[in-house]
C-alpha cells in the first residue's frame, strides 16, 4: 500500500469495530481497538485504514467538562436567550474558538485547529445524558498519530488513522463526517497536472480523500450505535506525513471570509 501512484481495485469495505466499551480518561484509544476486533474474532490487515470518532478521543483524553462546573459569561447568557441554547454549552464554545463568524439563531466559529463548525465543536450528545459536554480533542493530528504509533507497536502494521467529526456544510443540509485529524497518509489526493483519460491536463482537482473516507466510515459508525470506529479496507492510500491540517484552507484562499 502506499504506492506512488496507487492503483483503485474498485471494492471498498467499511468494517464496524463492535465491542468497544465506555472511554475514560487515560485509556488508549489504540488498545480498545485492538482488544476489540480480537473479541470479535479479528485483526487488522495490511493497507487498512482506522478511522475513529472524536468524542472516544477526546473522552482518553480527558477534554471533557461537567456543565455545572461552567460559570456562563454574560454575553453567552444573551445569546443562549435569543436562540434557546444553553448558556454552558454557549459559554464552552466561546472559550474553545478562535474567532466568531456568526451569532444569529446558531454560533458558528473558527477553532484553534482552524475548523469553522457550530459551537466550537463542543458537544453533549451520546455523552452522559446532559450532564457533560465533550470538547475537540486539542490537537487531533497530535491524538492521530499517537494512535498510529501504538497501533505499529501492538500489531506491527503500518496503519494510517483518522479522527472523524460530524460538520455541517454551507448550502447543503445534513451532516457529514470529516477528517479532524490524520496520521500515516496523505489527506489529499492531488491530480493537478495529470491528464484525465479524454488527454485533458488537469489544473484544479484535489481530492479530500481523508474527508471521503470518513464519511464512509460515518455511515457504517451511525450517530447513536454506539459504534466508534471503523476499519476502511481497499483504500489505495498515499503514505506520508499527511495532518488535517493541511486540508484547511488558508484565509488567502478563502473566497467566502
Amino acid at each position: 500500500m502506499g504506492t506512488p501512484d496507487p492503483v483503485n481495485s474498485g471494492e471498498l469495505r467499511a468494517i464496524p469495530v463492535l465491542g468497544i466499551r465506555d472511554v475514560f480518561a487515560g485509556d488508549s484509544v489504540a488498545g480498545l481497538v485492538v482488544d476489540a476486533l480480537a473479541l470479535g474474532g479479528l485483526r487488522f490487515h495490511d493497507g487498512d485504514i482506522l478511522v475513529v470518532k472524536h468524542k472516544i478521543v477526546s473522552k482518553a483524553e480527558g477534554r471533557t467538562v461537567a456543565l455545572d462546573l461552567v460559570k456562563p459569561s454574560a454575553a453567552a447568557r444573551r445569546f443562549a436567550r435569543t436562540n434557546g441554547a444553553d448558556a454552558r454549552v454557549v459559554e464552552l464554545a466561546f472559550r474553545e474558538a478562535k474567532r466568531v463568524v456568526r451569532k444569529k439563531h446558531i454560533l458558528i466559529t473558527e477553532t484553534q485547529h482552524g475548523l469553522v463548525c457550530a459551537n466550537s465543536g463542543v458537544d453533549v450528545s451520546n455523552v452522559d445524558g446532559g450532564k457533560t459536554a465533550v470538547l475537540l480533542p486539542a490537537d487531533a493530528d497530535r491524538s492521530a498519530a499517537q494512535i498510529h504509533r501504538e497501533l505499529k507497536k501492538r500489531t506491527g502494521l503500518h496503519i494510517p488513522v483518522i479522527v472523524a467529526d460530524s460538520f455541517g456544510r454551507p448550502w447543503r443540509e445534513g451532516l457529514c463526517d470529516v477528517a479532524i485529524g490524520v496520521a500515516g497518509m496523505k489527506p489529499i489526493h492531488d491530480y493537478r497536472g495529470k491528464r484525465d483519460p479524454y488527454g485533458y491536463k488537469m489544473h484544479a482537482t484535489e481530492e479530500a480523500v481523508a474527508d471521503e473516507l470518513a464519511s464512509v466510515a460515518g455511515l457504517v459508525c451511525g450517530k447513536d450505535s454506539r459504534v466508534p470506529a471503523c476499519i476502511i479496507r481497499g483504500y489505495p492510500y498515499r503514505r506520508g506525513k499527511g495532518s488535517a491540517r493541511q486540508m484547511v484552507r488558508p484565509a488567502e484562499k478563502d473566497l467566502f471570509r
